[in-house]
């Protein structure tokens, strides 16, 4: 699971990367939680959470094993 979620994350970077932000994959847990952390711009934004929950729901739509993002 952790390749097609890499993967999926690779298809949302270039839009965060436009802003000066990016996404580090950290890990992907049995039950599916996806821990990632945000760098650079997105880092300190006053909209990581909406950041956040925006990737959590474009990983739910592309890996269905995915249950939660969090992140670290």
């Amino acid at each position: 699971m952790r390749d097609k979620v890499e993967e999926a994350l690779s298809r949302i970077r270039p839009t965060l990367q436009k802003d000066g932000g990016d996404v580090v994959l950290i890990d992907v847990t049995e039950n599916g939680v996806v821990k990632v952390q945000l760098t650079g711009a997105c880092r300190d934004c006053r909209m990581s959470d909406a950041t956040t929950r925006s990737i959590e729901n474009f990983l739910k739509s592309e890996v269905p094993e995915v249950s939660a993002v969090e992140p670290v």
